[in-house]
Formats: structure tokens, sequence, C-alpha cells
């Protein structure tokens, strides 16, 4: 069994073809997905989403990049949106520099709230980090943080090591499958069984054989495999490994097989 500990199914791409991606998540023993939202603009859109289905949960928060929210998130706002079983985590959040469409201070103020709205609340954070390694790493030291996942992750060793000695996880996208993803390989082979998990990130980043192709949470499976693959390990032991520690940093979500 596993889960796709990030994903944004509840999004425009995939309102054609619900019912078949469910399918091919049960035909893929993938049992679950956590959806990440973007922008407080969609959060009623995401939470109606979850909602409907089991085994779906949501996290509310701000992304670095977007520039579409109607208002800036406040600590106070998003506590309040955390409230419903199905809200989880709190993010995605984080830094982004490879682009400017949001100036650097504006991101640094935006982690900082969620950082302490995840706290207030004692819920994880979900973090997005480009080209903003050490100080995605300051910020959470500063701010206290010991309960996140570094999502997507595209780190080096150094980054994950810290992330690790802070208490948090590291998840595995399709970027672990490409060819040219050494240095993630590499943390994947070397990190602690008990602090990875596996996502699609999808629709982006779908992995290989799929690659350049719509993702989606079934293909999770070929991101289990290749880490399988780096650790020596048996896609049984890596997919059971993978969702327990899911429900350890995610302690809100709850799984019903009853609808599977």
């Amino acid at each position: 069994m596993l889960i796709d500990s990030h994903s944004h199914i509840d999004g425009e791409g995939f309102t054609e073809d619900i019912p078949e991606i469910f399918a091919r998540m049960r035909e893929n023993k993938v049992m679950g997905s956590l959806i990440a939202g973007c922008s407080l603009n969609e959060y009623s859109r995401g939470l109606n989403f979850v909602k409907k289905h089991p085994n779906l949960w949501y996290a509310v928060g701000v992304h670095p990049s977007t520039t579409t929210d109607d208002h800036e998130p406040t600590t106070d706002g998003l506590c309040s949106l955390t409230a419903d079983k199905k809200v989880v985590a709190i993010g995605e959040c984080g830094l982004d520099f490879y682009y400017d469409d949001v100036k650097k201070d504006k991101q640094i103020s935006r982690f900082k709230i969620q950082i302490e709205a995840s706290k207030r609340v004692n819920l994880p954070l979900i973090i997005h980090s480009r080209d903003a390694k050490q100080l995605t790493i300051d910020l959470l030291r500063e701010g206290g943080a010991s309960s996140f996942v570094l999502h997507c992750f595209t780190g080096d060793k150094k980054m994950a090591k810290a992330a690790l000695d802070m208490g948090g996880y590291i998840s595995f996208s399709g970027i672990l499958t490409f060819k040219n993803a050494q240095e993630i390989q590499e943390v994947a082979a070397w990190m602690p069984h008990d602090r990875m998990l596996v996502e699609t990130d999808c629709p982006y980043l779908a992995p290989i054989p799929y690659r350049g192709k719509r993702n989606e949470p079934s293909y999770v499976k070929f991101v289990a495999e290749k880490l399988a693959e780096l650790r020596s390990d048996s896609l049984e032991n890596i997919s059971k490994t993978t969702t327990e520690n899911f429900f350890k940093l995610f302690k809100k979500a709850t799984l019903c097989l009853d609808n599977q």
C-alpha cells in the first residue's frame, strides 16, 4: 500500500477523469493522497473536493510564488482554516527564488507566518524550497519548526541532514527517476528509512516512463520502485515504510479501508 504524500488533483487538469484516476490508484495499490493548497482562494474548492472522497486530505497554505490571492495569509486566519478533520497540514509554503514573481521579502514574511501557524495548531508544514536551500533551513530553525516535510526534494545531503536534525522528513518525487538526479538519488540511498515519503506533485514531474506527460497519483509507484532500487530494498518494504511515515507525520490523517 502506498500514499501519494503531495498532489494537486483538485485542479482543472483532472476534472474530466477523476473516476478513472481513482481506479488506477486502486489498481496500483495507492490508497490515498494529500492535496496541497497553493492559494487561500483555492481553499473552498480543495476542501470540498477531499470531503467528497475517502482517503484524501488537504493542506491549507500559500505557495511562495502565488500572485493570485486576494489577500496575504495571517497566522490567525490560517489557524481558523484548519478546524476541519480533513485539513491535516499547513502548506505548501516556503521559498522559491528561481522566479521573481514575488519579492524575496514577501516570500520570507509568508513563510514565517505559516511556520508560526503550524506551531500554533500543532500541524506539520509542507515546504517548497527552490534555489533557497540555506535560507529555508535558517528560517525553519529560527522559527522553531520541528514537524515538517521538504516536499519534492531537490536539495543536497547538507540540506537533508539539517532538516533531519530538526525532526523533518524528506519526500521524493518523480525527479528521483531522472537520469540527471544523481545528487538526489544519493540522498535517497543514504537517509534513514523512518523519515522518507514518496509523492507525485501531480500534474507536474511525471516519473520515467511517463516523463513529459500529465502526472497522477498512481504513478507514485514508480517513485517507490526507484527508491527501493537505490536502497537495495523491496517495493513492499518501501511501500510499508513510507506509508507508516506518512501517518506518523500527518497524525490527523486517518485511512478508511472500507472504501477501497
